[in-house]
């Protein structure tokens, strides 16, 4: 049977998905995870960056609706009340960028940490647009399903029916801690439950005692195996970080289960990772985690692409950190972290203009700080 024609040079509408069709979840929800099914209108590039995008898309969704809110998130001083990962699926490398075949699906991860984020959530889907727009990328929203079932804090706390020996977790996007002002990317044990305690005495209303519980950690916690690769991957709108992905089986000793309260919290810090992501920049895109043994996806040539950008910013911020040290120059670090980043970026292929609004920065003042980068560079290297 012939196609219906359409007429020369018009696309056709996307259709938005009927509310009824989304998830619903009750007003005392506190917890959420949202995968979101995607589908670019039609073959398309990414910049490796991609991620500050859809920070910055899903941060203007909010402020659409809710302003107050949306302050909060962005300038907010105490830990994020919301993750998101990047994109899943069939990405392939070409050349200095990502490449999004259409009729292809790719799943993208929403998580809710808070009653106000939760709620905001449940009423965005019911006006949700027909398209992410992620720059040159449009992406159209098929469907949106649970990912991590809506809950609350306090059940989180109740005991599981099910026994567990041991238990896994597994950090599917890169995922790094901070420690004495540098990376730190290993999982260890009162680092991994550091990070999942900030977020619930910052927004269970149920805080517990940080030092005793982490103390705690540390002479009870036992890693059984793990499967871990370094990575050093851009992140934020600012330098690379230097992470890890893998997985962990672990468990407690005998000694721990005897402290049967911090046991259950153990448990209940477990169940809230999924939902929280682990250690820092996770509303970029970093530290996804899942329990379970979860094997890589990422394509070889994806992972190498976005290993190649990481390493290129931190090769050139320490480039231009000496070289503005021994220029007597101030604020080396935050400058040099700049330039490296702008530079990198421009390496890759990435337009000026581009750069500038993600790094919310003035076009004038990217266009001097590369030319200001490339000039260092040159005297570096005579």
């Amino acid at each position: 049977m012939a196609r219906a024609a359409t007429s020369p040079g018009r696309k056709a509408k996307p259709k938005s998905v009927s509310p009824s069709a989304f998830p619903v979840w009750s007003n005392d929800t506190e917890l959420v995870g949202l995968v979101f099914d995607l589908e670019p209108t039609t073959s398309c590039s990414l910049y490796s960056q991609y991620t500050i995008g859809l920070h910055a898309w899903f941060l203007d969704q909010v402020r659409q609706f809710d302003p107050d809110l949306s302050a909060y998130l962005h300038d907010g001083e105490s830990e994020k009340p919301f993750n998101i990962s990047a994109l899943a699926g069939q990405l392939l490398a070409s050349g200095r960028q990502l490449h999004l075949e259409a009729n292809q699906i790719y799943s993208w991860h929403v998580n809710a940490l808070s009653p106000k984020v939760a709620q905001f959530l449940s009423q965005w889907l019911t006006q949700l647009p027909p398209i992410l727009d992620l720059k040159d990328a449009p992406l159209q929203i098929k469907q949106v399903r649970i990912a991590h079932p809506p809950t609350t804090y306090a059940q989180l706390l109740q005991p599981s029916s099910e026994k567990h020996s041991y238990i896994s977790l597994s950090f599917v996007s890169p995922t790094s801690f901070r420690r004495k002002g540098h990376h730190f990317p290993l999982p260890v044990p009162v680092n991994l439950f550091h990070s999942y305690l900030r977020r619930w005495n910052d927004f269970s209303g149920i805080p517990v005692a940080q030092e005793a519980f982490l103390d705690w950690i540390d002479a009870g916690v036992i890693i059984h195996q793990h499967r871990l690769e370094s990575v050093k991957v851009a992140a934020g709108k600012r330098g690379s970080v230097t992470g890890f992905t893998g997985a962990i089986a672990c468990g407690l000793s005998k000694a721990a289960l005897a402290n049967a309260e911090f046991t259950q919290l153990f448990y209940a810090l477990v169940k809230l990772a999924p939902y929280c992501g682990t250690g820092h920049k996770t509303t970029f895109g970093l530290g996804q985690t899942r329990l379970d043994w979860v094997e890589p996806e990422a394509s070889d040539s994806v992972q190498l692409l976005t290993n190649l950008l990481g390493e290129r910013i931190a090769e050139l911020t320490a480039l231009f950190t000496a070289q503005r040290k021994r220029t007597g120059g101030d604020r080396t670090d935050k400058i040099a972290s700049t330039w490296a980043t702008i530079l990198a970026r421009r390496e890759m292929g990435e337009s000026l203009q581009a750069i500038a609004t993600d790094l919310e920065m003035p076009y004038t003042t990217v266009k001097t700080y590369v030319k200001l980068a490339r000039r260092h560079l040159r005297s570096i290297s005579t």
